[in-house]
């Protein structure tokens, strides 16, 4: 039974738990001590998982998943704490100028000898060269960049491993199909044979996730060299992933009916950084459930 939500894509879990959780992006600089690298997806984490748990309720997910499941989509980029912004976007942008894939799915259906979860490596043995005659050298830190992206699952495991004991002193009870609704985008596969509402989860995420960072001003301009962001766009992305299986119906409905209902205006202006203009509320306002 599909249910209303009460209040615009809210925050279920506690605020002082979710600041708890937030510092879990920051990480120690492995080339200056001392020096902390700030979280760079904290606020891109935190309006995901405002959307997830409005899409999970409306959904049918009882209160107490989805308080759990929005826990586990406030942690769901935490595969990227220390991300270089810069050095990330340099690699990354060379990648896409160059038409190379840049998800682990993506790589292995354009490279399907790469022995799986080995991505990153087979990346660096082909591009190293080129990344480097073009200015980028790919040193340790490097690589961490680029496992960010193709050893997304890996690295996840290891910031997982390292900060399982503050999740525990939390008082949160981690569960293993957390981990898997986090990793769905980059690794559909993993989630063969779940149980129906743990697809469902992993999928208002990668839809939720995907939303947000098509209006994330700071995004596109770091991650995606993107001049503008516009609905128009963010939902053809959406509807691509749909076509791919990725998606679902039910889910594409919800989000659209909420997005129709105004509950996801404030996040979108938030993460473009300026008002939406009267043009796209009218769009949004429009939106076909």
């Amino acid at each position: 039974m599909r249910r209303a939500i009460t209040s615009s894509a809210p925050l279920v879990v506690p605020r002082t738990l979710v600041s708890r959780l937030m510092r879990l992006y920051d990480y120690p600089h492995p080339l200056r001590r001392g020096l902390m690298i700030r979280g760079y997806d904290r606020a891109h984490a935190l309006r995901t998982a405002r959307m997830c748990a409005a899409v999970a309720t409306v959904l049918g997910h009882e209160a107490g998943r989805v308080r759990q499941y929005q826990i586990a989509c406030l942690l769901h980029d935490l595969g990227r704490a220390g991300l270089d912004r810069r050095l990330f976007g340099r690699i990354w942008s060379w990648a896409k100028a160059h038409g190379i894939p840049t998800r682990p799915r993506e790589w292995r259906a354009v490279h399907p000898e790469t022995v799986y979860g080995r991505e990153t490596e087979a990346f660096l043995a082909r591009y190293r060269k080129a990344l480097e005659a073009d200015g980028i050298p790919m040193t340790p830190w490097a690589k961490e960049q680029v496992e960010m992206r193709l050893g997304y699952a890996r690295r996840l495991a290891r910031r997982l491993r390292a900060v399982r004991a503050s999740i525990r002193g939390m008082g949160v009870r981690w569960e293993p199909w957390m981990q898997r609704v986090m990793l769905y985008y980059y690794y559909p596969e993993k989630l063969a044979g779940a149980k129906p509402w743990t697809k469902q989860l992993a999928e208002i995420l990668v839809a939720c996730e995907q939303f947000e960072a098509y209006s994330n001003q700071r995004r596109g301009r770091d991650y995606y060299v993107r001049k503008k962001e516009t609905i128009v766009e963010a939902f053809a992305y959406l509807e691509k992933l749909e076509r791919e299986g990725i998606l679902s119906r039910d889910v594409m409905k919800a989000l659209k009916r909420l997005a129709a209902e105004g509950e996801f205006d404030g996040i979108i202006a938030e993460a473009r950084g300026h008002r939406l203009t009267p043009k796209e509320k009218t769009l949004l306002r429009r939106m076909e459930p």
